[in-house]
């Protein structure tokens, strides 16, 4: 395991100074993605400016909800970026080169890029969680603390396992970008929202077919203690592990339908 951590350390830093050769590029990318994020903020914002809550959910909580999103997407896309590359490796058999390397295949794919989008969007979702966290309702404690990272990684892991999964789908369906991956991303830009505002069938697709409320709504709701959702939120690690199993064994079906470029 640490042979496996420190390579992929490796790995990802060396494309990390490769990306990192063009300054402009970065700065732009981060101050794009930072200016995405505060647009979507804004949009919140105008919307309480009409109402005082939403369903029973306050600006700030809802700002909770919507920087868990933030911070989710920012780890995948800066530390698993790679997971979105994977079609174009099936597409043009780029693939060949990693399977004959000692190393997992699931691991070199994830980490086979880098999003530097994702540094701005960490660094706005951390900013906005803790200004969620500090305008809300929540007991701190010892274990409400640990308890809240233990949700804030198991939210993530979430994130990246549906990554992985959703894009082992171009196995399947050939095409040099993923479509059922980024479709799939879409739907779930719907739980940056509390999902008791949507009908009984988009939270089914959400919080049950594809878990993305498992790691923005259902996390903060034990953090607020929201009745039933906070039971269903501690169930939030569990459904990292599910992910996780679900993600690497879609990856690994898909792998042996993998035929190469031909050439």
């Amino acid at each position: 395991m640490r042979r496996t951590l420190r390579l992929y350390r490796r790995l990802l830093g060396a494309h990390l100074r490769a990306a990192l050769q063009y300054e402009a590029d970065f700065w732009i990318m981060i101050a794009a993605a930072a200016m995405t994020q505060a647009v979507g903020v804004v949009f919140l914002g105008a919307i309480f400016a009409k109402i005082p809550h939403l369903n029973g959910w306050t600006f700030w909580e809802v700002v909770t909800v919507y920087a868990m999103v933030s911070l989710g997407e920012g780890v995948g896309s800066l530390f698993f970026e790679g997971s979105w590359r994977l079609a174009r490796r099936i597409n043009q058999g780029e693939l060949d080169y990693l399977l004959v390397r000692p190393y997992p295949v699931a691991l070199q794919v994830m980490g086979s890029d880098v999003g530097l989008n994702g540094a701005g969007n960490i660094l706005v979702g951390g900013v906005l969680l803790g200004l969620g966290v500090a305008h809300s309702r929540v007991d701190w404690s010892a274990g409400t603390v640990l308890l809240g990272v233990v949700l804030l990684i198991s939210a993530i892991v979430i994130r990246t396992a549906i990554s992985l999964g959703t894009n082992s789908g171009s196995f399947w369906i050939a095409g040099p970008f993923s479509v059922f991956g980024y479709a799939l991303h879409q739907v779930g830009d719907l739980a940056r929202y509390p999902i008791t505002i949507y009908a009984l069938g988009v939270r089914l697709v959400i919080g049950v077919v594809v878990p993305f409320a498992f790691a923005s709504f259902f996390p903060v709701a034990v953090l607020l203690d929201r009745g039933d959702a906070a039971k269903l939120g501690l169930l939030t690690p569990v459904v990292a592990v599910y992910c996780v199993v679900v993600a690497r064994w879609v990856f690994h079906r898909g792998l042996r339908r993998y035929e190469s470029a031909g050439n």
